[in-house]
């Protein structure tokens, strides 16, 4: 399903379901993050960009305070629910008596509603989905569910919700109410980005500048491997490694470990280990103080229009991830290994880890010939073929 025939295919099954015509029909956009990996909630830099995959959601108000979801993509049928009995389960997750994907957009409803932003009857809505964007790949489907949600009952309320707070609003309803403990990248990027470009975050204080990002122009293309595996290891590895880092920043006195400067590293590490942190935590601070700084070169880069000399801070990237913070795995080592040998400028892991998604930086010409590599490796290791597709900078969550 294309972008283009989307708003049509929403609209027939929002009737479908609920028998009406919506409201309206909005659209917010995966992602894929070219460079600043697990950065986001050490207060760092990230620089995603959006993909031309988006979710749907065809949506129309109520005024009983009913809220009715329903997914075209899930099994299960339609979810009902009752905006003023939403409420994070104890323990800091509400998704496990909600089915599963329905926590996402009732999560963000409720996280409205706990803003002051919905209050009374209104804040219901009766929500159809249909998503492109891959499940499972690492490429943000659960937050182009959250700021789809969010963006529609912005509109449908005329509630006026800037693109930088829903983006908030969504990562707080993913945090409390869902109970993962993501940074707030995948948000911003779904809501923010623009067309052509890559959004270049400040996590800390959410200053965001869009960088001109033309590989077309430039004879280049970037690639997503999605290896379509997810390992389990990373169930619970991801709020280890935030629980790490936040630990290491405590013991090294600053706010958070984007505060450790590059040219201080070495010192930072020594200082550690006299404290008695072990090799490990000593490593994932050297993974997110030398991220900080690759994101920065690839600014550098970008600024002056040398795209293709970003290639070799990709592959950097993915070095670091895999040793240092250790979140890569063998279907994504296999990736960077057979498109680098295959003549591609770099290629690293993208988004959380342990599965999901590679991004690959390749001359237009060699497009095909890497993907075809890439292929053929997985094939001769025994893997399922992963599925390979271009990243086109797209435009961030808005009413089609």
């Amino acid at each position: 399903m294309t972008d283009e025939h989307g708003p049509g295919r929403a609209t027939a099954g929002f009737h479908e379901v609920y028998g009406t015509e919506p409201g309206g029909v909005w659209a917010a956009p995966g992602r894929v993050n070219l460079i600043g990996e697990h950065t986001d909630y050490n207060d760092g830099f990230v620089m995603p960009l959006a993909l031309p995959h988006t979710c749907l959601a065809a949506a129309t108000p109520r005024t009983d305070g009913v809220l009715r979801l329903h997914s075209g993509d899930a099994p299960g049928g339609t979810v009902e629910l009752r905006v003023e009995e939403l409420a994070p389960v104890a323990g800091g997750t509400g998704g496990g008596d909600r089915g599963g994907w329905a926590a996402y957009p009732a999560g963000v409803v409720w996280t409205l509603r706990d803003a002051g932003l919905l209050t009374g009857a209104a804040g219901g809505a009766d929500l159809y989905f249909e998503s492109t964007v891959p499940t499972g790949a690492g490429l943000s489907s659960s937050a182009a569910l959250e700021v789809v949600t969010a963006t529609a009952l912005s509109d449908l309320y005329g509630l006026e919700i800037t693109p930088g707070r829903i983006a908030q609003l969504c990562q707080r309803a993913e945090n409390v109410f869902v109970g993962v403990p993501c940074g707030i990248m995948d948000q911003m990027a779904s809501a923010c980005c623009t067309e052509g470009h890559a959004l270049f975050l400040d996590a800390r204080d959410l200053t965001q500048r869009q960088v001109p990002f033309d590989l077309a122009a430039e004879g280049l293309r970037l690639l997503v491997v999605d290896t379509r595996v997810k390992h389990e290891l990373g169930d619970g590895a991801y709020a280890n490694r935030r629980a790490a880092c936040e630990a290491a920043a405590e013991a090294l006195g600053v706010p958070a470990l984007r505060d450790v400067p590059f040219e201080g590293l070495d010192a930072t590490l020594a200082q550690l280990e006299r404290l008695g942190y072990d090799a490990t935590t000593r490593r994932r601070v050297r993974h997110v103080v030398t991220e900080d700084r690759r994101v920065e070169q690839v600014i550098e880069l970008l600024d002056v229009g040398d795209t293709r000399s970003i290639g070799p801070v990709l592959t950097a990237g993915h070095a670091s991830c895999r040793d240092d913070f250790e979140i890569s795995c063998a279907e994504l080592d296999l990736v960077v290994e057979s498109a680098n040998a295959a003549g591609a400028l770099g290629a690293r892991m993208t988004g959380g880890g342990f599965g999901g998604s590679a991004i690959v930086l390749v001359a237009e010409a060699d497009a095909e010939a890497v993907g075809k590599a890439v292929t053929e490796a997985f094939g001769a290791a025994g893997h399922g073929a992963p599925r390979i597709f271009p990243a086109v900078p797209s435009a961030g969550a808005r009413r089609l």
